[in-house]
């Protein structure tokens, strides 16, 4: 990325890393070689509670270190946002983080030179340009939390040049992952009064029933009284797709929160639950029906726990009898936690065509070629026409 910076031309770079590989990190020695320069730099997150996070882990390192940072979100009016776009616009704040406020019209930078741009799936390719207008030759890094397989880089992200980040940060314990069975449902739930008991924070995700947010959110429904019977109302929080903005920030806000010793111990969620919320204390994910779910699904979801230095458990409830496919997967998910390897098991699995869940939309598709099976000879292909272009551009 430094090397990038230092280069004529503008950056446009993808980093990819696992979830809590340290991206955020990164993102935030990125923006200071902008703030360094006499600049500013933008962090782009989709979500409204995505975005406080970042900035709840970019604070404090950005007050150690003298530099001034601000956050913009659509819920921010009035005087107060009065205030923080002046303060953008005269160069007062250096970094700024936002959801997309940060690109609309009223929005204008002293001296833009860096934007970041989190979980870039979310935002359209355009929306990444008219953030780059905000400034002169804004070099662009993109995040993702999704690895992807190599082949699906190069077609997918072709244009960009590609980081990865393979590793956790030290001292992170490795998450155990069992599979079991349905059958053993009471079993199961008496194992999470246990852990709530001994402290821990529990996510329990519900079975993806159909491609309906009607049904989904029916099993999400049905499990939260059933576990509120067991374990008392109260301690039992549920999170669904159907939530509006606040009612979901307010739910998560609850389950993460350690100042009610009688809020909610279990989360109960449909897969809502999947990007960016951190909550160290949350040491037992739950998948029921984990064989519905694909690989990237599982392993997005996997990752919610094993954040703190407590020891996690992911449990994936299967009902028998399993096809092939789906005890690859489950697996799988037991087997490791590389993020980059299950991308890659997943491309095996799936065959090209449908990759990494739902299309994406842009997504090539080859009339010979198979992702899967010819993924060496993409590579190739791509250095040779790199090396055309050098020489002969």
């Amino acid at each position: 990325i430094d090397q990038d910076l230092a280069d004529d031309t503008r950056m446009l770079r993808l980093l990819q890393g696992d979830v809590g590989s340290g991206k955020t990190i990164v993102a935030l020695l990125t923006m200071l070689s902008a703030v360094e320069a006499g600049g500013q730099a933008a962090l782009m997150v989709p979500t409204e509670l995505l975005a406080q996070q970042h900035l709840a882990t970019l604070e404090p390192l950005c007050a150690a270190c003298g530099v001034s940072i601000a956050f913009l979100s659509g819920r921010i009016k009035g005087k107060a946002r009065d205030a923080v776009l002046e303060d953008v616009a005269n160069g007062t704040t250096s970094i700024l983080v936002g959801t997309h406020a940060l690109f609309q019209k009223d929005v204008e930078f002293h001296d833009l030179m860096i934007a970041v741009v989190d979980e870039q799936h979310r935002f359209g390719v355009h929306q990444r340009l008219e953030l780059a207008q905000k400034g002169r030759g804004v070099d662009m890094l993109v995040m993702t939390a999704t690895p992807i397989p190599r082949t699906l880089t190069l077609t997918a992200y072709g244009d960009m040049d590609v980081s990865r980040l393979d590793e956790k940060p030290p001292g992170r314990k490795p998450i155990d992952t069992r599979l079991v069975n349905l059958e053993r449902l009471v079993e199961t739930i008496s194992a999470v009064q246990r852990a709530i008991k001994s402290g821990a924070k529990v996510y329990w995700v519900c079975p993806l029933v159909e491609e309906s947010e009607t049904s989904d959110l029916a099993a999400a429904e049905d499990r939260h009284r059933h576990l509120g019977q067991i374990l008392g109302e109260d301690q039992v929080g549920l999170v669904h797709g159907r939530l509006k903005g606040p009612a979901k920030d307010a739910a998560m806000a609850a389950f993460a929160s350690n100042e009610n010793p009688n809020g909610p111990k279990v989360l109960v969620a449909t897969t809502v639950i999947e990007v960016g919320v951190d909550v160290p204390e949350a040491t037992v994910m739950i998948i029921e029906h984990a064989e519905r779910f694909g690989l990237a699904q599982l392993h997005q979801l996997r990752g919610r726990i094993g954040r703190g230095d407590q020891a996690s458990t992911c449990l994936l409830l299967y009902h028998a009898p399993l096809t092939e496919t789906a005890k690859a997967r489950l697996n799988t998910m037991r087997d490791t936690e590389d993020g980059f390897v299950i991308a890659e098991e997943d491309l095996k699995l799936r065959g090209g065509g449908e990759v990494l869940g739902t299309r994406q939309s842009g997504l090539p598709e080859f009339r010979l070629a198979d992702l899967a099976v010819h993924g060496d000879l993409l590579i190739m292909a791509r250095d040779d026409t790199k090396l055309i272009l050098d020489r002969d551009p």
